[in-house]
């Protein structure tokens, strides 16, 4: 009945023209367009874009699935910005203060709730992680209490990918430093593996952040100072340990432990934040499935961008037309095809746009802790998150490709489509925990993150490279950025086959037996 029940309902799907994506671009068009103003999380921008793709929903045929018989999920924010004018930051030594040059030397980040002075020594932490399952700890035996944590961004080599980008969130590096009696961090970014140089990065310090307002979802409390600091000048920081940035950064490209040690400078910071109050749409929908319509599989994209920054050669408006106006298409598009398809599904599809996934995957954690349809009832998410049609779409990369039972069905599907499959070519990156899917993961929902995807060492990886460095975050992800739309459309068409074929499996989607998130299972 099974292999039946599949032929039936994937047959409109395979008989889709697969150069149908002048309506895909479409949506993108509008959803970067200036006219909505970069989309910043409660924005008049943002409630414009959630707004069209409520209407996108409603014309696909979709019913509403938020709150009150609408597509909107309101969720509430406070905002806070740092004035830097009357902000400070010094690096006290034994050789004298240095007054640092916030945006040049290193940024004070307003995702924690900083104190207003803070005057504290410095300790490096290695990772500054602590990962149970491998025995690694980063703060035993070390001094910490009091002190501000140093640590460059990475894992311990040996760390599975899993346990490394989890234990890397805000939610389990910053418990394990305030246990060790940590007030506040400095990170540093291995300058081999940083997708925007400090260049482009350092402007984003400007930008307001946010935080829920319920305060059970505030997971920096305690945190007294967050400072990101540029990986060029990092040696300021080790002067006088008999340690060098090169040697630390050589250890973690080797594999080789990172060593522990005491810093003799202290950081004085003062801080002025500006704080308000906003709130901003998730925008969710349904697709009635007709044999097990009680079941969703969720489809999740996010709706948010950055809005509007410093002039850049004289553009303002961070358009996010990959990241992430392309993923909202795509289940625009999706929908669309759905309806006109008439395509039926065992389970049904819950489309959800969420916002302030910029702001830290606020909208989606705020939803998969309160969704609008019974938890135990979300048996997959499906996200879809800046998924780069710079070339022809060859190979798929699944983030949580050996996690779950959908590995195995993201692999029928690509071999229908002769896509070849692979895992997270660069874990190091933490893609996995990055994105939304992440959140639909913590409340134990089996999820994946799909993308286009390259071989290590050709022009494809290449052109990604170069693309994040330049357009990523960046005024130029706009509508004019050359794109190979056949590729698109292909993405799209492999992507809806996979929300299909997961709808009408007979069981479930399931952790893998060693799984390491089939913890969260509920």
């Amino acid at each position: 009945m099974k292999a039946r029940w599949v032929v039936l309902t994937i047959l409109p799907v395979l008989l889709l023209a697969a150069d149908n994506a002048a309506r895909w671009w479409s949506y993108v068009q509008y959803l970067a367009s200036d006219a909505l103003e970069g989309r910043n999380t409660g924005s008049e921008g943002h409630r414009k874009a959630a707004e069209y793709v409520a209407t996108q929903f409603q014309q696909a045929g979709l019913k509403p699935a938020g709150e009150n018989g609408t597509f909107i999920q309101p969720v509430s924010f406070l905002t806070k910005e740092l004035d830097e004018g009357q902000s400070s930051l010094a690096l006290r030594t034994s050789a004298g203060t240095k007054m640092l040059k916030l945006g040049d030397d290193a940024a004070i980040r307003t995702v924690v709730d900083p104190a207003p002075s803070v005057d504290a020594e410095l300790v490096f932490v290695g990772y500054g992680l602590r990962i149970p399952e491998i025995r690694h700890d980063d703060f035993k035996g070390i001094d910490a209490r009091g002190k501000i944590a140093v640590y460059l961004n990475g894992a311990p080599g040996g760390a599975p990918g899993a346990l490394a980008s989890h234990y890397a969130t805000v939610a389990q590096r910053w418990p394990a430093m305030r246990n060790a009696g940590i007030i506040g961090a400095i990170s540093i970014a291995n300058p081999n593996h940083m997708e925007v140089p400090w260049e482009r990065l350092s402007p984003s310090r400007l930008l307001a952040t946010m935080q829920l307002t319920d305060p059970r979802m505030n997971e920096t409390q305690g945190d007294q100072i967050g400072i990101v600091w540029n990986p060029a000048r990092a040696d300021e920081l080790f002067a006088g340990t008999g340690h060098t940035f090169k040697e630390i950064v050589d250890a973690a490209e080797a594999n080789k432990p990172l060593p522990h040690f005491a810093i003799d400078a202290r950081i004085q910071a003062k801080t002025v934040v500006k704080r308000g109050e906003v709130v901003s749409q998730n925008i969710a929908a349904i697709y009635p499935g007709s044999a097990k319509p009680n079941e969703y599989v969720v489809m999740s994209a996010h709706v948010d961008h950055l809005g509007i920054g410093p002039a850049v050669n004289g553009d303002t408006i961070f358009n996010g037309a990959m990241d992430n106006a392309s993923g909202v298409a795509s289940m625009i598009e999706i929908a669309q095809r759905l309806h006109e398809t008439h395509a039926k599904t065992a389970r049904s599809i819950l489309f959800v746009a969420v916002t302030g996934e910029e702001k830290g995957l606020l909208g989606s954690k705020y939803f998969a802790m309160n969704p609008t349809v019974p938890a135990k009832d979300m048996v997959a998410d499906i996200n879809a998150d800046m998924f780069l049609p710079l070339y022809p779409f060859k190979i798929l990369t699944v983030y949580g490709l050996d996690e779950s039972t959908l590995g195995a069905d993201a692999k029928a599907v690509g071999a229908e489509m002769g896509v070849r499959v692979q895992p997270d070519p660069d874990p190091t990156r933490n893609v996995f925990t990055r994105s939304d899917q992440y959140s639909f993961i913590l409340q134990g929902v089996p999820s994946v993150m799909v993308d286009i995807g390259n071989e290590k060492g050709s022009k494809e990886e290449q052109m990604e490279k170069d693309w994040l460095a330049t357009r990523y975050h960046g005024r130029t992800d706009d509508v004019n950025q050359p794109l190979d739309m056949a590729a698109a459309a292909k993405f799209n068409d492999l992507l809806m086959r996979l929300v299909v074929r997961v709808a009408n499996e007979d069981k479930r989607p399931e952790w893998n037996k060693g799984s390491f998130f089939k913890r969260f299972s509920k």
